[in-house]
Order: structure tokens, then sequence, then C-alpha cells
């Protein structure tokens, strides 16, 4: 080899060796100093070589736009990889981003694997889904029980979801729940730390060599926000909402008494996100959803639901 060609290669074993050695734990730096296009960098080649943290965060940065454009399918993608090596948070986040995005069958298989091993936020969105029978066989105590659960480890839209259902179900019902949560692990396993989230209630402090918002400490409530907290998978509306015309809605709850659907959208109709549109409250059995919209495209729906920051998901317009 000659000498320039010895140099040349020297030279660029010396500017990919650091890259090549860094790890996960060096691009959650990177993020927390919002270089972001440099944490994922470094996650790339690790997520390459099925490294799972990093293929969780690599697919957080895609859902987020940051250091990529966004880009839900790579997002999806990576999170599918690193769920089936088994990731709880890449599990979790991918049931419910499905979810959300109307793919409820996708959401529900990777929510009950993630629900088994406890994590609140599956928990809560699985057992809702039980409850009201959406995408899965009604099943309103087991139902219960993974509500229960959800709340017990101190999830806030657990609780009130908690309190919405406590009133439907008579003492019988509730004692064999409460038998089934009880029944469960009370808590969930030790969680690596959350990888990059917008949401403050979805982060909890890194424990590992995964990724937190370094000003989104909010330890506590790591929910996400179909039924009540699903990763935020779309942009959010820009402030100059949408055109209100459309085939979708967005869907806030089932309730029992249409009393409460129309005290959920009072409390949500001032909001940016529902300008222009108004709510449908759609009979369903024993109880009443509350729809709101139009909305011109699915997408557009599941937007609102994140700039809503609230339990809800894009259904089509009946």
């Amino acid at each position: 080899m000659s000498p320039k060609h010895l140099v040349a290669a020297i030279t660029a074993a010396l500017i990919s060796a650091p890259l090549s050695a860094q790890s996960v734990k060096a691009g959650i730096e990177a993020w927390q100093k919002a270089d972001f296009a440099a944490a994922v960098a470094i996650w790339r080649p690790l997520a390459d070589r099925g490294d799972a943290d990093a293929e969780f965060n690599l697919g957080q940065a895609y859902r987020l736009g940051r250091g990529v454009p966004i880009n839900l399918a790579m997002a999806k993608n990576w999170f599918s990889k690193a769920a089936e090596a088994g990731h709880l948070d890449a599990q979790t986040t991918l049931g419910l981003l499905l979810f959300q995005n109307g793919d409820q069958a996708g959401g529900i298989k990777w929510l009950r694997r993630a629900a088994d091993q406890n994590e609140p936020r599956a928990l809560l969105v699985y057992g809702t889904a039980l409850y009201n029978g959406d995408g899965v066989s009604q099943d309103r105590i087991l139902g219960y029980a993974y509500i229960t659960r959800a709340a017990e480890q101190g999830l806030a839209p657990a609780k009130d979801t908690l309190d919405q259902v406590d009133g439907l179900m008579s003492d019988g019902e509730r004692q064999r729940a409460l038998v089934l949560a009880k029944a469960r692990p009370k808590s969930s396993p030790a969680p690596a730390a959350r990888a990059a989230s917008a949401d403050p209630q979805n982060v909890k402090p890194p424990k590992s060599l995964r990724v937190a918002e370094a000003k989104q400490a909010a330890p506590k409530q790591p929910p996400l926000k179909p039924i009540t907290s699903v990763a935020k998978a779309t942009p959010a509306l820009p402030p100059a909402a949408a055109p209100a015309h459309g085939d979708w809605r967005i869907q806030l709850g089932a309730f029992a008494q249409r009393s409460s659907a129309q005290a959920l959208y009072q409390r949500l109709a001032g909001k940016a996100a529902l300008s222009g549109r108004s709510a449908t409250y759609v009979p369903a059995g024993s109880v009443t959803r509350l729809q709101v919209g139009p909305f011109a495209s699915k997408a557009a729906a599941a937007a609102a639901c994140s700039a809503l920051g609230t339990a809800c998901f894009p259904v089509p317009a009946k």
C-alpha cells in the first residue's frame, strides 16, 4: 500500500472508530444536549447490529422528527425490531402507535404482551379496550382488573378512567375484578430508562442506556394516548385548525351516561385542535360514545388527538 493510501486508510479508521465504539448512553447524552443528529448517528450502527435500545431510540427519533425527518413507517419498523427482541418500551409504544392510528388488532397484540409484563400504559389501554369491547372481545371484569393495576402504579389517567367505570360495576363484578387484579404483580418490572419522548407524562428518569428529555423529568406518570395515553405518533396541529370537513372523527370515550360525555366535551371544546368541530353522541348498547369532528383525514384526526393530550383515537364518521 502506498503511503498516500495508507494515510487515507488510517484517517478513515480514526474517523469511524469512535462512532462504532460509541454506546447507546453516548447517544442519550447527545440527545439531552439537543444534538439530535449526533444521537441518531451514534444509534444507527448499533441498531443495524441489533441493539434493541438503539432500535427503540432510533424509532423515537423518526417518530418525533429529531435528527431525521418525521417518518412513521420507519418509526414502526424500528419499534417492531425492538419489540420482537422483547423490548418492553418498544412493545408498548408500538402498540399505542398502531392503536391510535386505527390498527386496533396490531396494537392490541403488542399492548397485551406489554400488559402481561405489567406495563402501566399498556394495562390502561388494553384494559379499557377490554372493558368497552373495542377491537377485542368484551370482558368488563378483566378490563376493570387491568385498569385497577395501572391505577395502583400511580398512572393518573388510569385513576381517572377507574373513577368513570367504577360506578358502572355491580359490587359482585367489582369484587371479582379486584381478585383478578390482586392475582397479578402489583408493580411493573424494574424498567430501563424511557426513550426520547415529547410527552412529559411519558418519561421516567433514565436508569441505563435509553433516552429521557433533559427538561422532562416528570417520573410517576408515564402514559400515552388512545384510551388514555398513546405516544405522540404525529405532529400536533398548527394553531390554525384544519378545515372542518371530511369523513373522520376522534372518539374520546364511552360513557354510561350521556351527560358524562357532554361534560367531557364541554371541558375540551375550547381547545384549538377542536376548533370548528362539533360533538356527536353515538349510542352503542348501554353506553354513549363521544365523537368529535369532522376531520379531513385519518392523519388529521390522529394529529388532533396528539394535540389534545387526552384519551382518543380516530374513527370513520358513520
